[in-house]
Parts: structure tokens; sequence; C-alpha cells
């Protein structure tokens, strides 16, 4: 009994630390589920937290330099992607479209920040095709690249409490499937569901309150 519940957690855990997959349709399926597990945001409610935002400065979608004393008195809401993502990265990206759409109708003056998890593919022109694919208005949605690894993997790490690990085994990575809102100190405040569910409503309610602050 004690070995068939051994390897039963065995299994259990190498599924929960699958990453985004590359395989066929069923593959991606199930890898979309298992980075779910991996990462609990993607089941958990929304989060008010307290972290402070690490000072970057990076390079955009358009090589032009971009940074933290960009968003100084701003406030902003952030998430981690990568081009050459298969699973959540899509979904979560459509969703932060629509968010945009939502606070330009609404007149809620915010900028969204896509970092790239995976800057050695990810180059401007990688990251400005990705953000066109989804009808991003690049004048306040800023997709950022430009550094090592090891920088971005801190900055999730330090300024976002999440990983990023690049997959051994493939060319994916695990990461946050969460969206983060900033306040304007450069504070991480909340923490929302990027993948499914992704409270709309909700996150731009707490953008106009953290405006009126």
């Amino acid at each position: 009994m004690k070995r068939m519940m051994l390897i039963f957690g065995l299994v259990l855990t190498m599924a929960i630390l699958s990453a985004c997959g590359s395989g066929g349709p069923k593959d991606e399926h199930e890898n979309h589920k298992n980075h779910e597990q991996h990462n609990s945001e993607s089941k958990e409610t929304s989060q008010s937290l307290d972290w402070d935002v690490q000072s970057f400065s990076f390079k955009d979608q358009n090589e032009a330099e971009f940074g933290l004393e960009d968003l100084k008195g701003k406030v902003w809401m952030a998430n981690f992607i990568f081009t050459n993502c298969t699973t959540v990265c899509p979904p979560m990206t459509a969703h932060m479209a629509k968010l945009q759409g939502m606070a330009k109708e609404e007149k809620v003056d915010v900028e969204f920040v896509s970092f790239s998890i995976d800057p050695k593919r990810d180059n401007a022109d990688a990251l400005k095709k990705f953000g066109e694919n989804y009808d991003a208005d690049f004048s306040n949605w800023h997709f950022l690249g430009g550094y090592e690894e090891k920088q971005i993997e801190q900055l999730a790490r330090d300024s976002f409490k999440t990983p990023v690990v690049a997959d051994p085994n493939s060319d994916q990575f695990i990461h946050a499937s969460a969206f983060f809102l900033v306040d304007k100190e450069g504070k991480v405040v909340s923490r929302y569901d990027g993948v499914e569910n992704t409270p709309y409503e909700e996150i731009i309610a707490d953008m106009k309150n953290r405006l009126k602050k």
C-alpha cells in the first residue's frame, strides 16, 4: 500500500511540474491543465498584496528603453508571457487585450506591461508581431525584452513573488498565469486569474479605485 501511495505521489508531482507543452492538441490541453495546477493563481480568488516592484529598465517592442521610471505615478497591469508559448500565453494575452479595450472605453488611464520570459528568442520584432496578433494598442501596452534570463527570473521572484523556470526538456517555460495590478507607488497590490474566469469588471473597478488614491 505504501509503495502504491509513493508511486501515485511521484506521478502527481510530475504532472504538477509540467511546463507549457509543445505537443499536439491533446498534449497542449493536458499541459494547460497541469500548468494551472502548478500556478495556484489560476484557481484562486483575487488577492490583495503589498509588494514593491524593484527598479528595471528594459526595451519594448520598438526597441525603446522603458522602465519603472516611465510608470512612476501610474497604475499598471503586468503579466509574464513568451511568444513561443503554446498554452496559457495566448488566452492570457487575449484577456489582457479585452481589459485594454474595456479600460479605453471607460476612460481608465492605465498602462499594460507584458514581460517576456524568453528574451533570447523574443526580440523586438517578435514581441511586436505577437502584440499585433491580439490588436494590442502599443500606446499604453508595452511588451518588454532586451535582458538576460536571470534578470527576468529575479524580477519575477523578488517583485511578483512568482517563479520563472525553463523546462529542460523543451523550449517552454513554467511561469505565472496571473495578472498583477501595480499602484502609483510601484507596489503590486492585487493578483487575478489571467487564464480562466478573469474578473474583468473587478479589475476595472480596482483600477479606478487605485487611480483615485
